[in-house]
């Protein structure tokens, strides 16, 4: 059963909370920071990318990077930029995209429920970029940016949610940037609050959809504090951390798709010759052509469109993960056809959110960039759902959600 508690938010007044709110730290480069931070001394950038407050070329690893982190961090709390509630509350976390709206609960995870799978995953984390947020909690004592969860659908929350939705937010704004807005409502009532801890203790499981190197570092830092504190109970803060709750059927999954630089050696008509082996293949003609079902791809080849839908018997509908369209193109085009390797290092392709556009995709390759696209059928959320209860790893570049949380509406105190 899932184990949450409500948490002292430190948040921005709200008069300040569009000066101080930022996009994540892994979404933009240290210079695309630095230009959108500019002359603001209040942006969460100088924060969560401090590298901005150094010269051009520091490292986002220097080890005064770190300590600027913490420093900025002191310096926003000592200026009342950021303020610590004086109670424990929950939060609701509402984003608006293209007319849908998503409403989260924001709340402090149990670490151990990380640690023991009650919060489930789906991708694989890299040790290098876990240790980097380990070191900006440990040096904050904080969790400054939340991670992103998912949870089965649940009636009493919707209720909860909707009550206070038809209330005045504390934060409403639309974003710079990706022009989406940002509601915020804190939850203070005690029978409220009751309820979404009972709510949450029903579920079996919580599912992180967005942010495992977070949650990863958040919870092994959790448990870090836990073994050097002597006198360790279970209660303290340390225990939690930080994260966002949306429901599952709320959750905008958008298609992550490639831009390959290469055909391994192959001309146009021999790629599409192999790709008939395991494909029904269709010209489209040169209007841009999107995927409109499950097992069937776009390919974008010397400016034609093309559909691709992988034939019976080429995936496994038994297998959470043989069934996905990123593995079916993985295996069937990426490594049988191209012998890309790793996808994770290979500089032979790239990847797309799309929230671009495949217009992006024809202008990669139009550009001469990139020899050729290939747009996928999103995943959907209880595909992931289903990997992560089977316990098994979905391929890598799978998923982009959007919108993307924003950071700096409220803050974790580990103590």
């Amino acid at each position: 059963m899932a184990k949450i508690k409500p948490f002292k938010g430190i948040r921005p007044p709200k008069e300040l909370v569009e000066q101080i709110e930022s996009r994540p730290y892994d979404v933009l480069e240290s210079e695309e920071a630095r230009a959108e931070a500019g002359n603001n001394e209040k942006s969460l950038y100088h924060i969560i990318k401090p590298e901005i407050n150094f010269p051009v070329g520091t490292s986002e690893y220097d080890p005064r990077v770190y300590e600027e982190a913490a420093r900025q961090f002191q310096m926003f709390q000592d200026k009342g930029w950021l303020v610590q509630d004086k109670d424990e509350h929950y939060y609701i976390y509402a984003q608006t995209m293209n007319g849908k709206t998503q409403y989260g609960l924001v709340i402090g995870a149990y670490v151990e429920d990380y640690m023991n799978g009650t919060i489930k995953k789906h991708e694989l984390t890299r040790r290098d970029k876990e240790e980097d947020r380990m070191k900006h909690v440990r040096v904050n004592n904080a969790n400054v940016e939340p991670v992103f969860f998912a949870y089965p659908d649940n009636a009493v929350l919707d209720a909860l949610l909707k009550r206070y939705a038809a209330t005045e937010p504390e934060y409403d704004f639309i974003a710079p940037i990706d022009g989406f807005r940002h509601q915020f409502w804190i939850i203070s009532d005690p029978a409220d609050i009751a309820t979404v801890t009972e709510e949450f203790r029903k579920m079996p499981s919580l599912y992180i959809a967005d942010g495992h190197h977070r949650s990863a570092a958040a919870a092994l830092v959790g448990a870090e504090k836990a073994k050097q504190n002597p006198n360790h109970r279970g209660d303290e803060e340390y225990n939690y951390f930080m994260a966002v709750a949306f429901q599952a059927s709320q959750l905008t999954i958008l298609d992550y798709n490639r831009v390959l630089k290469d055909l391994n050696g192959l001309s146009s008509e021999a790629f599409l010759s192999a790709l008939r082996q395991n494909f029904i293949v269709e010209d489209k003609g040169t209007e841009i052509y999107k995927p409109a079902k499950l097992h069937e791809f776009s390919l974008y080849l010397d400016n034609h469109w093309f559909s691709l839908v992988a034939k019976e018997g080429t995936y496994d509908n038994s297998d959470p993960i043989g069934v996905l369209d990123v593995d079916i193109s993985s295996r069937l085009i990426l490594q049988d056809i191209l012998a890309l390797g790793d996808l994770r290092s290979s500089n032979r392709i790239d990847f797309v959110g799309g929230l671009r556009g495949l217009g992006e995709l024809k202008r990669r390759v139009d550009s001469g960039e990139m020899r050729a696209a290939l747009a996928l059928y999103p995943v959907s959320m209880q595909q992931i759902m289903d990997i992560a209860d089977s316990g098994k790893i979905m391929p890598p570049k799978a998923t982009w959600f959007e919108p993307k949380l924003r950071s700096g509406l409220v803050i974790h105190k580990l103590s």
